[in-house]
């Protein structure tokens, strides 16, 4: 498999992880982040701002859900450019960087960042969420890098 598609793939598979993640901690704790939630803003005010009018209940949830997994999906892409060595850490470390830059973008943009800022906690697993998509997407380039 070629290097593009390869880091395609794995970043691919870090946001699909990292969605899942998500996904799951706010079924079982209620500080944990709730990124859809600024990210639904985020869509309505881009959509309105273009001149059109936002989605509405589902609509919204999915269009922000493949917003999400797509942007996330090509940050995660960077982790198999340049030398394979250290994908896990490279990993880690870019998914610590889009985890702060999660906290304070929203902010900075004129968004409600409350949802992802609850507590310490919260903001601690909105942080380590992003980490852990950018393991999973080391792994998976790596992975797909043996013969």
């Amino acid at each position: 498999m070629n290097g593009l598609n390869k880091n395609m793939l794995g970043g691919l598979f870090g946001a699909l992880v990292l969605n899942i993640v998500h996904s799951a901690a706010k079924r079982f704790d209620s500080k944990a982040p709730e990124v859809d939630k600024v990210g639904e803003e985020a869509m309505k005010k881009t959509v309105r701002f273009a001149g059109f009018k936002p989605p509405k209940g589902n609509t919204l949830v999915a269009a922000t859900f493949g917003a999400d997994v797509a942007s996330n999906a090509m940050l995660y892409t960077l982790i198999g450019y340049g030398s394979q060595n250290n994908l896990l850490l490279k990993g880690a470390l870019l998914g610590t960087l889009v985890g702060v830059a999660t906290l304070t973008i929203p902010e900075q943009a004129g968004l409600d960042a409350e949802p992802i800022k609850k507590t310490d906690r919260t903001k601690l697993m909105t942080v380590a969420w992003y980490v852990i998509g950018g393991i999973a997407a080391g792994m998976a380039i790596k992975a797909m890098g043996k013969k």
